[in-house]
């Protein structure tokens, strides 16, 4: 990966069967002065590659090595639909971040594209565990998802999260509902699945 100027933009590639999204994540780059899209003949060169797929699944982890050959290939996962990759391949593989579309705006989609891009120096975690998963979750719904998994009531949690027991209700339903979970006990299995908590 050729060494970026500090103040240059950064070159984002971008990988997207989908005309339509391809096009938006593409718009996403042009309103941004701080990004530059790279052709696909020059994909090595970026800083970060944008791929979005409906469902990330085991097929598109094996896609990633061929869209760039550089061993130190920094992927955002943009996905539309579900999340079946496993975590720890898709961290061997270069994933650092996944986007759901459905929050993919453009503010989000920049500060994400930095993030992957290390833009401060520094080699980004990777993928960030409250991006894993089938949507994003806040720091709060990590968090009372955790007390929950320890068996905690919500009373207990609110307590200690110094929260009304009503905004802790809330933040549950918020993380169930990102989460497309049935209850209580299947969003914080998927969570532990997933790697979030």
């Amino acid at each position: 990966m050729p060494q970026r100027v500090l103040g240059e933009s950064l070159r984002v590639a971008i990988h997207a069967p989908a005309p339509l999204i391809r096009a938006g994540l593409a718009g996403f780059v042009a309103m941004e002065p701080r990004l530059r899209e790279v052709p696909r003949d020059r994909i090595r060169e970026a800083d970060a590659i944008v791929v979005a797929v409906d469902v990330a699944d085991a097929s598109v982890l094996d896609l990633l090595p061929s869209l760039s050959d550089n061993p130190r290939a920094r992927f955002l996962v943009v996905v539309s639909e579900r999340w079946q990759a496993d975590v720890s391949a898709a961290r061997r593989r270069g994933v650092r971040a996944v986007v759901w579309w459905d929050f993919c705006s453009p503010d989000v989609f920049v500060r994400t594209v930095r993030a992957v891009a290390g833009e401060d120096g520094t080699k980004p975690s990777a993928p960030r565990q409250q991006t894993v998963g089938r949507a994003p979750l806040s720091s709060r719904e990590v968090a009372v998802l955790r007390l929950i998994a320890e068996g905690r009531q919500c009373e207990e949690i609110a307590t200690e999260l110094a929260y009304s027991e009503r905004t802790v209700r809330y933040i549950l339903y918020g993380a169930m509902k990102r989460l497309r979970a049935r209850n209580r006990a299947h969003a914080v299995s998927y969570a532990i699945r997933a790697g979030l908590i």
